[in-house]
């Protein structure tokens, strides 16, 4: 790496420059705990010269292993400062797939939470590691902090306590633009990890646009690891204040939104249910939430009109993913009730950002054919770590090729219809899942949804659907057949339809298709290929 390159502001540093600005406001809560600006850039610089003093270098790979600390917000900026590659761990992974992330990513630095110290001591039996830096003692959110004061990777050294003994003044960026940023792995990891690879660079221009007046207070409820990370860092870069929930619960999400003014917040679909349905939510005082940004996954059209009733016109839609970044948004203003047609889009292509939908030869199509949704613009990751041919694959002819299914209609707006992989191939078509879980969530009985492909005895995909119904709902199988049929088509019903009280999610909120399908494979006694 060549250091004599001209100097860099990295977003980290421009994060900091906010705090300065107005040390003694409210930067971050948490529980009982509020930050001011002036503290948490303080514990940015002193964490920044005892990693230095630990021996962490530019160009590293940092692992996190932690919940919604405010300390993990400061160890994520602190090894940004130094110009390190942070890779930040789901936490509800196994421990085996954790160990085969920290050996992929070649990670020297593991950072953990309290709560998770007993993990970080398997790990640190598993992989050679330098060194495990634990964010405080007791500080954590779960039972069992494994953390010492003793040196060595199995002890933990306290990255919080050695922090305190360093300076807080100012220490200048290290991190250069094509220096890799941010290593990010995709939920449920098997085999060979996908870790994408964000550079400086990118993460200067990456995250929403909350650019309209007025103070920003942002709830944080689901791991810092995935898109709630971004949210703290254009909060904390407007001058706003980032509210950190350990977990979602929509109790406690209501709550804390009514005492704390909370004016944005970022939820993926499923969760955004889980709060309608709360049933202190009519109860509740929502007023001061500007936005609330969805995203990550399918919506139901009939649940965000629901969404619009009850909160008013704050939702906005943003689908993206971690190898493209933004792709496009559906404004609060096109979140219109009485247009249904538009709450099944994922919105207008956002600025700066190019789209083409391309068949399986590689073709341009025409507005408002099915096929491949790829992407052109300076969000697009660097590539894969350690995977050239996987990089190959998704980035040709300067196009990320995004693995989703959809269209662009003549007034701009995407749908997405499915994945690739999660298109269901039938006889007589294609039965793409997001379609029939619209249908399906239509249903005044039905709350959720999941449609899946499932292998039956002759490893013919079988349309599969899983169903949450409504409290008191007793909707059975013939009638949603029924109504597939007769909106859809006999080769959209579904097989197989299981009833439960509520879908499976992954760590990022999700629902957990794959637990869904291995579920069904075992009550069916297939086998996939």
């Amino acid at each position: 790496m060549d250091d004599t390159t001209a100097p860099f502001h990295s977003h980290v540093e421009e994060i900091l420059d906010a705090l300065e600005k107005e040390p003694g406001r409210e930067a971050l809560v948490h529980r009982g705990r509020r930050v001011s600006a002036g503290e948490l850039r303080g514990l940015v610089y002193g964490m920044a010269r005892a990693l230095r003093s630990q021996g962490v270098r530019r160009g590293q790979t940092v692992t996190l292993l932690s919940g919604n600390l405010p300390e993990t917000i400061a160890a994520r900026y602190a090894a940004g400062l130094l110009g390190c590659a942070v890779n930040h761990l789901y936490a509800g992974l196994s421990a085996d797939v954790h160990a085969d992330i920290l050996r992929d990513v070649e990670t020297r630095t593991l950072m953990v939470d309290p709560a998770y110290g007993a993990r970080a001591a398997d790990l640190a039996q598993r992989v050679p590691l330098e060194r495990v830096l634990v964010l405080g003692a007791g500080t954590g959110t779960g039972a069992g902090t494994g953390a010492g004061t003793e040196a060595g990777p199995g002890a933990g050294l306290d990255l919080v306590k050695l922090a305190a003994e360093e300076s807080a003044q100012v220490l200048t960026g290290s991190a250069q633009p094509q220096d890799i940023c941010t290593i990010r792995h995709t939920g449920g990891t098997t085999g060979h990890p996908k870790a994408i690879c964000t550079t400086f660079e990118q993460c200067a221009s990456i995250g929403p646009d909350w650019s309209e007046e007025g103070e920003v207070r942002a709830l944080v409820c689901t791991t810092l690891a995935h898109a709630a990370g971004l949210v703290a860092d254009t909060t904390l870069r407007r001058g706003g204040t980032v509210v950190l929930l350990d977990e979602f619960e929509a109790g406690s999400v209501l709550a804390a939104m009514e005492r704390e003014r909370i004016s944005h917040m970022f939820l993926l679909p499923p969760l955004l249910y889980q709060l309608m349905d709360h049933p202190d939510v009519d109860r509740t005082d929502t007023s001061s939430l500007r936005m609330l940004t969805y995203g990550g996954c399918a919506s139901s059209p009939t649940r965000l009109a629901a969404a619009v009733r009850r909160f008013g016109p704050v939702l906005n839609q943003f689908y993206g993913q971690n190898e493209a970044g933004g792709i496009s948004m559906l404004s609060p203003q096109d979140h219109d009730p009485l247009r249904p047609e538009l709450l099944r889009t994922a919105g207008k292509v956002m600025e700066g950002v190019e789209v083409a939908t391309r068949g399986p030869d590689g073709r341009h199509l025409p507005a408002g054919e099915y096929g491949e949704i790829c992407v052109r613009s300076p969000h697009v990751m660097k590539g894969y770590w350690k995977q050239p041919e996987l990089t190959a694959e998704v980035l040709r002819d300067g196009w990320l090729h995004t693995g989703d299914i959809g269209f662009v209609d003549s007034d701009g707006y995407i749908t997405i219809v499915d994945r690739l992989k999660d298109m269901i191939v039938v006889v007589g078509g294609h039965v793409y899942t997001a379609e029939l879980e619209d249908v399906l969530n239509s249903h005044p009985q039905v709350m959720q949804s999941a449609v899946l492909g499932v292998p039956d005895a002759n490893l013919m995909e079988q349309v599969h659907a899983v169903v949450v119904r409504r409290p008191g709902g007793d909707v059975g199988e013939e009638d949603l057949r029924a109504m597939v049929r007769e909106r859809k088509g006999a080769m959209y019903e579904p097989a197989g339809i299981d009833f439960v009280d509520a879908l499976p999610l992954t760590d990022a909120g999700k629902p957990d298709k794959k637990l869904l399908r291995g579920r069904a494979l075992a009550a069916t006694g297939s086998h996939r290929p």
